[in-house]
């Protein structure tokens, strides 16, 4: 290990967190907060079949975006970042990643408007509402800019604008709601667009006062930016399907005015069990950068008690949250969401197991990409969205609870599923003989926290 390897690797033992940890986690809360309010005021701004209609956008958006956008956002941050280790300026490998998410994102869009017109998903997930389908090509250009703008900031290591997109967004996406719910307008034009429209806004933002971020260098081949590139491209998009599979189910399942309405019901219970994943972000900003440094270091025995404790708190967490949910779930979703909301104990029990589970099987998966266990951690997502799949076709909804009940064991098994094949894939890669060193790793990807 080379003598800058070294002390990266002890720089991040010796800090209590890496550094601008904080700011990104500051704007993690700040987005989390932002987005609870975002769902209050339109589930009691719109009516039951509209709110239900306008996440099927925004589960859509958070699925799609991060699935595809994210790992380009972890290759120029590790690319960058390499550059700027070695006295090299990174401008052309920005540009390289700018084109490369403008093909990317024109094709979803042309895909998109092809595919929900040729299959009729505008049916299935928007309830008919083609304003959203609208709202969904302008998102997928919004968050390819932010995401682009995200890589080259945590490669350039400006971790404060980096935390500031991440907060700005929020806020960007709740003040025009605040004004369209207060002045009573119930367009849903307007609450699509303040979905996708703000990641643009928080990029400008960011970039506000920010020099030397594209710096001249050598020009940039393709394969500086593909690095476990496809690999993180799938795994994303698999995490990312798995953590909203029960909102999506009961979106697709829904059949009939009734249903759909219901939807809306469940769709809040799910974003109130989602809570314990909002609390495990800051812990996750940290977590994999913390668990590449002590493996490249040749630290195992550090790694797996680092490891186990960060499990204990994962556990912890999961089981406060069942137990808020099999409690005083509906009393807090009646308290935020108003008389409109009614689902039971038992559904927001089995969706806050199910947001436990998912949590278990992101902390391991986070471990096995330490590890370069990106394969691996493909496979147990990918085996998970199989699992819930299957026990959704299984069930039946001759009423709404069975619905629901449909949607609920299928998120529960999948993400059982998925967190099961983790363990054995970590295990087994614990077991086998003692990962490279990770060094750059490190740095590459130390501020890169997953849409969740």
């Amino acid at each position: 290990m080379s003598q800058r390897a070294q002390r990266i690797v002890e720089a991040a033992r010796k800090l209590p967190v890496p550094e601008g940890t904080y700011a990104v986690g500051l704007g993690l809360i700040i987005s989390g907060i932002t987005a609870y309010g975002f769902q209050i005021l339109a589930f009691k701004g719109l009516t039951k079949s509209e709110y239900a209609a306008l996440n099927g956008l925004w589960i859509l958006v958070f699925v799609v975006a991060p699935g595809f956008f994210l790992p380009l956002e972890q290759e120029v941050g590790r690319a960058v970042a390499d550059r700027r280790s070695r006295s090299i300026g990174g401008g052309p490998v920005v540009r390289k990643a700018a084109q490369a998410g403008t093909i990317l994102a024109l094709s979803l869009m042309i895909l998109s408007i092809l595919g929900f017109e040729l299959f009729g998903f505008t049916d299935r997930l928007f309830h008919g509402q083609e304003v959203l389908l609208v709202c969904f090509v302008i998102a997928l250009g919004t968050y390819a800019v932010q995401h682009i703008t995200r890589g080259t900031l945590s490669g350039n290591g400006r971790f404060g604008p980096y935390g500031m997109i991440l907060g700005a967004e929020g806020v960007f996406r709740i003040l025009p709601v605040i004004v369209v719910y207060a002045a009573g307008i119930d367009n849903l034009l307007w609450y699509g667009l303040a979905l996708a429209i703000p990641p643009l806004l928080a990029s400008l933002v960011s970039l506000w006062g920010q020099h030397g971020l594209v710096e001249p260098g050598p020009d940039a081949e393709w394969s500086e930016l593909s690095t476990n590139l496809t690999l993180l491209f799938l795994g994303s998009l698999a995490a990312q399907a798995l953590s909203y599979a029960a909102a999506l189910g009961v979106l697709v399942l829904a059949d009939g005015r009734i249903e759909r309405d219901a939807a809306a019901d469940f769709i809040v219970g799910f974003f109130i069990a989602r809570i314990p994943i909002l609390l495990f972000q800051a812990i996750q900003a940290a977590l994999l950068p913390k668990l590449a440094a002590l493996s490249g270091a040749g630290k195992h025995a550090d790694f797996r008690s680092g490891l186990k404790k960060l499990v204990m708190i994962v556990v912890g967490v999961g089981v406060l949250g069942v137990a808020a949910g099999a409690t005083i779930g509906p009393t807090v979703g009646q308290i935020l969401f108003g008389d409109k909301f009614n689902l039971d104990n038992l559904d927001l029990t089995l969706l806050f197991l199910g947001s436990a589970a998912f949590i278990l099987a992101l902390t391991l998966a986070q471990a096995l990409i330490a590890l370069l266990g990106h394969g691996r951690a493909l496979i147990a997502w990918t085996v998970g969205l199989v699992l819930c799949v299957g026990v959704m076709a299984l069930g039946s909804s001759a009423t709404v609870d069975d619905l629901f009940r449909r949607a609920e064991l299928g998120y529960l098994a999948g993400c059982l599923g998925a967190a099961a094949m983790m363990t054995v894939f970590l295990l087994t890669r614990l077991r086998s003989q003692g990962p490279e060193s990770l060094s750059l790793l490190v740095e590459a990807i130390e501020h890169e926290p997953l849409e969740i």
